[in-house]
């Protein structure tokens, strides 16, 4: 419930900051049992994208943060609508955080990347370049997702994932463990991948398959339907659903299914 802060006692700002100031304008929410403070911003002068565009004007109401380290007075980055940054996230570079998403713990907005909708990020998470999460997504964990990559609809990635140059995670999707998503990748659906698994190039992993272990997809491939691959496979330029389950050796083409699943992948 948004507030005003009646005693007049502000967070401190620097005497250098030229970009924005505290309203008494307040909101109090609790994360994990630790209350917190929140005040909304309002702009001292123009912020201009990185492409020129104004961002805000003078003037402008923007979101609410906990505090100045919260975003970087020094750079053109902004919280805007009702979004929320708080505890040591901070936002700097060119980032815009704005809609109601969230932004807290030691997450780290920057470069050019964009945080909307009802997104979270939080943890030790880092989205950065062009990168954007969106919608419902949440990122967590040591997560990192850069360059020209994209989280969004329901999508969770957490752990140590690495998500990178213009891949995708969306729908219901789950990319967490250590893996790593990159390219021209998709993983959308109810699909999972995990572990120290690998998807990567024009690759597709959608419906309810799952990409785990030390797996590797890539070159076209299709993991779809209810399909695994798993162990140490590598996965190149086929078709992988019903309910095959590669666990070992290379497949570079094919129609594999529940038929011709673990023993065909074993073949060179």
């Amino acid at each position: 419930m948004v507030e005003k802060t009646m005693n007049g006692e502000l967070p401190k700002i620097s005497e250098d900051n030229r970009k924005y100031k505290f309203t008494d304008e307040s909101i109090t929410i609790e994360i994990n049992g630790e209350k917190h403070t929140l005040y909304r911003i309002m702009a001292t002068k123009d912020i201009v994208s990185k492409y020129g565009t104004v961002i805000a004007k003078k003037g402008d109401l923007g979101g609410f943060i906990e505090k100045e380290d919260n975003l970087d007075y020094h750079s053109n980055a902004w919280v805007s609508g009702n979004a929320m940054v708080f505890g040591k996230a901070e936002v700097s570079d060119y980032a815009v955080v704005s809609g109601n998403a969230e932004v807290y713990d030691y997450a780290w907005v920057h470069g050019n990347a964009r945080i909307s909708g009802n997104a979270m990020v939080f943890g030790k998470a880092e989205v950065s370049g062009n990168a954007e999460v969106s919608d419902y997504a949440m990122v967590y964990g040591e997560a990192t997702i850069t360059d020209y990559a994209w989280a969004y609809g329901y999508a969770r990635v957490f752990g140590m994932v690495s998500v990178s140059d213009n891949a995708e995670v969306y729908g219901n999707a789950e990319v967490y463990g250590d893996a790593e998503v990159y390219g021209d990748a998709k993983v959308y659906g109810d699909a999972k991948v995990y572990g120290y698994a690998r998807v990567f190039g024009y690759a597709r992993v959608f419906d309810k398959a799952k990409v785990y272990g030390y797996a590797k997809v890539y070159e076209g491939v299709w993991v779809f339907d209810n399909a695994e691959v798993s162990g140490k496979a590598e996965v190149s330029g086929a078709l992988v659903h019903g309910k095959a389950a590669i666990t070992e050796g290379k497949w570079t083409h094919g129609d594999i299914t529940e038929v011709n699943c673990v023993k065909e992948a074993k073949r060179p």
